[in-house]
């Protein structure tokens, strides 16, 4: 599906959008929840969520798709 300019910038902005939530959601699981595997397995569905995330913004914006999100999980706090 092509999509246009303004389109490919919305659904970018989208996709780092719910990077954050999950990285996020991530960072307080580390802390909000017991110990044990009930911590673990949410905070692997948050990054496997994300790894998702990051393949579908690989493919709108290719190679640049890691830095993107670097960024925007550098200027997270």
């Amino acid at each position: 599906m092509m999509l246009g300019a303004h389109e490919q910038r919305s659904e970018v902005a989208r996709l780092l959008s719910e990077i954050s939530a999950e990285y996020e959601a991530a960072q307080r699981g580390m802390t909000g929840l017991s110990y044990g595997s009930s911590r673990h397995e949410f905070i692997t569905a948050r990054m496997e969520n994300m790894g998702q995330l990051h393949t579908q913004l690989q493919t709108l914006v290719g190679d640049a798709a890691i830095a993107m999100i670097a960024d925007q999980l550098t200027n997270f706090r």
